[in-house]
């Protein structure tokens, strides 16, 4: 498997969710969770996922836990 490095910009606590690539290796994703206790987080774990059809446990966050702009690593 590959891993894959992607950059995130993250709105938490958004009215509806979207996922969008921006450019190749980075997407702006709202969510509705709110910015407290991983939830957020969590939730863009989840959406990514999705995006990439793969299980919840292939992606990874590597930093920006408490911050809009986010690291991730999928291995696809």
């Amino acid at each position: 498997m590959a891993e894959k490095i992607i950059k995130v910009k993250v709105s938490a606590g958004a009215k509806t969710e979207k996922i969008e690539e921006i450019e190749p290796g980075s997407f702006k994703i709202r969510v509705q969770a709110p910015p407290e206790k991983g939830k957020a987080n969590a939730r863009v774990s989840e959406m990514l996922a999705k995006y990439f059809n793969i299980p919840r446990s292939k992606v990874f966050l590597m930093s920006g836990a408490t911050y809009k702009e986010k690291t991730f690593s999928v291995e696809i």
